[in-house]
């Protein structure tokens, strides 16, 4: 008989989906690596369990604590999970602007959820980052992941998604293309893509309203260039520690209007029914055109499921009033 033991054992080994209608344009190859088939239907589970075994490994997490993390939904719910199977309690910090699908989802996990305002500084002491990190200060027992700075984030792509992505391409993989928002994806998957093939290009997705893709080019933190976004998953008013900027050849920065036709567009045309960095993904893919040749395998990793966005990207009433669609 062939069975995972619990539903952590399911984690990983996703599959690689070529791309057809929306990359007709690009001379290359275009493959979406295909995180929504994780138990928790993101990329996030991988750096979930990892950042939970590694504080158990040394003893930063004991028997009966409690998990505590500011997250944009997805980091919860790997989190939740894990913490189903090992005996955890859950809380979870999240800004206003994330959806309500994501607060909802993880509740039904059984966490315990905290909703903080989105406009304000990530010192003020009601955003999500200093109220998380106060609830680890203050909860018995506790441990306060910190997924932006914590390596274990990075580490686990660097063992599990980087070496998946090296063998499904028999390592012909020329880019990688991903969303940044705590840096641990790009970071962990561009230094093992990088020291197997060191021409590998790794690109960031970047959204107006962050400071990634201006810091990169130019060392300066601009705090002019921090406003609020509607996109969801990428882009930060910080600089994380997971994200090393050493291993991205360059950023691209897609609209959140372009990020939301084009997530309805990979479910319409693609049937691809994916979160809302999807659509910034692959607008970011089409932008970067011009980097491409015909012989190029260009990998493209898409985070997380449709149905986080159902009450916004996916809604056209939501979709008219933003001024997205006619």
């Amino acid at each position: 008989m062939n069975y995972a033991e619990n539903i952590l054992e399911t984690i990983g080994n996703t599959p690689m989906v070529k791309l057809n209608k929306l990359t007709a344009e690009l001379p290359c190859l275009v493959l979406a690596k295909y995180e929504t088939f994780n138990p928790g239907n993101s990329v996030k589970d991988r750096m979930a369990l990892q950042m939970i075994e590694d504080a158990e490994a040394d003893g930063r997490l004991k028997p009966g604590g409690t998990i505590i993390e500011g997250t944009s939904g997805n980091t919860g719910m790997g989190l939740a999970l894990a913490a189903i199977i090992k005996g955890y309690k859950c809380i979870f910090v999240m800004a206003d602007k994330q959806s309500k699908e994501k607060v909802d989802i993880l509740k039904a996990v059984g966490a315990e959820v905290v909703v903080c305002p989105t406009n304000v500084e990530p010192t003020d002491p009601r955003s999500y980052y200093s109220v998380s990190k106060r609830l680890g200060e203050e909860t018995p027992n506790s441990w306060y992941v910190n997924q932006y700075d914590n390596p274990s984030n990075a580490k686990a792509h660097y063992k599990s998604t980087g070496p998946e992505i090296w063998e499904q391409t028999d390592g012909k993989v020329t880019h990688f293309v991903v969303g940044v928002g705590t840096g641990g994806t790009i970071s962990g998957v561009g230094k093992y893509l990088k020291e197997q093939n060191p021409n590998v290009k790794i690109w960031g997705i970047d959204t107006y309203g962050s400071v990634f893709k201006k810091y990169h080019e130019t060392g300066i933190f601009d705090e002019k260039e921090i406003y609020p976004y509607v996109t969801e998953g990428i882009g930060e008013d910080i600089l994380p520690l997971n994200v090393d900027f050493s291993i991205i050849d360059g950023f691209t920065k897609v609209t959140d209007k372009d990020a939301a036709v084009y997530t309805q567009r990979l479910s319409k045309e693609e049937g691809m029914f994916l979160g809302n960095s999807a659509g910034a993904a692959i607008k970011g893919v089409l932008q970067l055109k011009e980097h491409f040749k015909a012989e190029d395998v260009v990998v493209v990793l898409f985070h997380d499921h449709g149905s986080r966005y159902v009450g916004k990207m996916y809604n056209d009433e939501w979709m008219k009033k933003m001024g997205y669609i006619d």
